[in-house]
């Protein structure tokens, strides 16, 4: 029970409650409170103060570093890592360092002579402390001069069967495909991977690296990657990793027994397909329509609708052929939405080519009238370059015919031929050439099938996001550091896939982007108070920032209320 009891020093008197309990059958003072003297005591009853207000506040991120730091420990990464690349029980281990990198680059990305500046500003001192010096940049990479391209490849492999074998994920379809992404890597530094060549960002200036990718369709979930040198294309490149997949095929097979590998034409070619034919591997591919004019000539009256609303406004055409020395099924498509973005996308062409053709004309005609005397006097040939280059674009050589005409400066006439237009309208645009070994499969399984290429297509945007899942900035100009840096945003798109996966099996569909946004809006906030006369230190006390109901709902389905500060004094 609590008393009153008074105390006099120098005269003056104190009071302080004390609270008295037994202890092992005798009584105790347990606690004991100052409460000042009784004029004290009168103002405070009678005049109360008003609540103190914090001094600061300190903000850290809480919601998207919670949820992907939970998701890599519900799969055990850290420890997997640390499996394959033991070191001493002192400070980081490899596999805490990879994971700090991959939450990193999935919120947001920084360089790493910046991850320790971005660390503190988020809740992982509490959830993986480490100090700054352990987070310093060369620290980082001294931990990973250790990973070598066979650690990625056996710890990817572990990896895999352990999401096959844990989450059951989906391997009736799996999808490959590459992509390329540009570096601002010097011309003459001595690295292998990063080169010229044909950049999806338009971007050929600059040296690129590829990357090829294995997912499930389940959530592209990253199953398999390959990083290879910027000038390769993605047909060759799947000539060198069809063995590899070949060999993938009989480790996932175990968790099932007819897997189809889906791709598209960029990754045609007969060695591929020598490859795959004496692999367990079914595929899907798709075919380059001007390569099978036989194919295009057959006319939409003998296409027939597909039933399902998914395909409610697709017809198809099957039948058989001999296609890279073997028969296939073939699934011939017509999509009036496809037809309309590509009647779009040739208008767009033919505006920009017309524009620099009438550029080029009004060139000639002021040179012609020695209104133009400066540079080199245009040629027949010189003349005939340009314009070759201005109808590079798909289809515009068929649409646009062009003259020049001899003299002492070149004149140039062109025109739009709308009856080519109108022909590659009833053969062309608008159809899809499928085919595949799986002759037993309905059509429309193919293609379904096939159109579940949208996930890899889909993922290979999000590591192109600035924001979320960033690729880039990319800071590192050795084969061996774009190596691991590859590993790093591979296992960042592993962590964002599991968790939209895990909201999705609680009824919750959200984009990556919305997902992350979602999460990164969820703060953990320290309030620092002022200490009090009587304190020497400052009071703190932590809670989450302001939320709506959809971070509410996020937070309970990730279960990320058992990581949320414990309230401090």
């Amino acid at each position: 029970m609590a008393s009153l009891t008074p105390k006099t020093l120098k005269g003056r008197t104190y009071y302080y409650a004390r609270e008295c309990q037994r202890v092992n059958g005798k009584p105790k003072i347990v606690k004991t409170v100052y409460l000042g003297s009784l004029d004290h005591i009168i103002q405070a009853v009678t005049h109360p103060q008003e609540p103190l207000r914090p001094q600061t506040v300190r903000l850290a991120s809480f919601g998207d570093v919670a949820a992907l730091f939970d998701q890599a420990c519900q799969i055990g990464l850290i420890e997997l890592i640390d499996a394959q690349i033991p070191k001493r029980d002192q400070g980081l281990s490899v596999g805490q360092y990879l994971l700090l990198a991959a939450i990193n680059r999935a919120a947001p990305p920084s360089s790493k002579a910046q991850l320790a500046h971005w660390y503190h500003r988020t809740v992982l001192p509490r959830l993986l402390p480490a100090t700054t010096g352990q987070l310093s940049s060369q620290a980082f990479w001294n931990h990973m001069d250790c990973v070598t391209e066979a650690d990625i490849a056996a710890i990817e492999q572990a990896l895999s069967q352990r999401l096959i074998r844990q989450l059951n994920l989906s391997l009736r379809t799996l999808v490959y495909d590459g992509t390329n992404f540009f570096t601002f890597i010097n011309t003459r530094t001595p690295a292998q991977l990063p080169a010229r060549g044909h950049n999806k960002q338009h971007r050929g200036d600059l040296r690129q690296v590829s990357l090829g990718m294995l997912v499930s369709t389940d959530f592209h979930v990253p199953l398999f990657h390959h990083v290879y040198t910027g000038n390769q294309t993605d047909a060759t490149a799947f000539q060198t990793v069809s063995e590899e997949l070949a060999a993938r095929y009989r480790q996932l097979a175990q968790g099932c027994e007819h897997i189809t590998l889906i791709f598209d034409k960029g990754n045609n070619s007969t060695e591929a397909f020598e490859t795959l034919d004496g692999s367990p591997f079914h595929f899907v591919g798709s075919l380059v329509p001007s390569q099978h004019p036989d194919l295009l000539r057959i006319p939409l009256e003998d296409f027939q609708p597909l039933p399902g609303t998914r395909l409610a406004s697709c017809l198809a055409y099957r039948t058989t052929k001999p296609v890279f020395g073997q028969k296939r099924t073939i699934v011939i498509t017509y999509n009036e939405n496809l037809l309309e973005g590509q009647l779009q996308g040739i208008e767009a062409s033919l505006t920009k080519a017309r524009h620099k053709l009438d550029a080029l004309q009004a060139s000639l005609r002021r040179r012609r009238e020695g209104r133009l005397k400066q540079g080199r006097a245009p040629t027949v040939e010189s003349i005939r370059k340009q314009v070759e280059q201005s109808l590079n674009g798909q289809f515009l050589k068929n649409l646009i015919h062009f003259e020049v005409g001899p003299g002492p400066i070149p004149t140039l006439s062109y025109r739009t031929d709308t009856a080519a237009l109108a022909r590659l309208m009833r053969t062309h645009l608008g159809k899809t050439i499928l085919f595949t070994d799986n002759a037993d499969w309905t059509t429309e399984e193919i293609v379904l099938g096939y159109r579940a290429q949208d996930r890899i297509e889909s993922a290979f945007r999000d590591m192109k996001n600035p924001h979320f899942l960033g690729w880039s900035p990319m800071f590192h100009w050795t084969d061996s550091k774009i190596r691991v840096h590859a590993f790093y945003c591979v296992l960042a798109l592993t962590l964002t896939s599991l968790l939209q996966r895990r909201l999705h099996q609680q009824g919750l569909d959200l984009s990556l982007k919305r997902m992350m946004e979602l999460l990164g809006g969820v703060q953990e906030v320290l309030l620092i108070y002022p200490p009090r006369t009587d304190e020497t230190h400052p009071r703190t006390a932590t809670c989450l920032s302001e939320r709506d109901a959809e971070q509410d709902q996020l937070l309970q389905a990730l279960d990320l209320v058992r990581y949320q500060p414990e309230e401090v004094g």
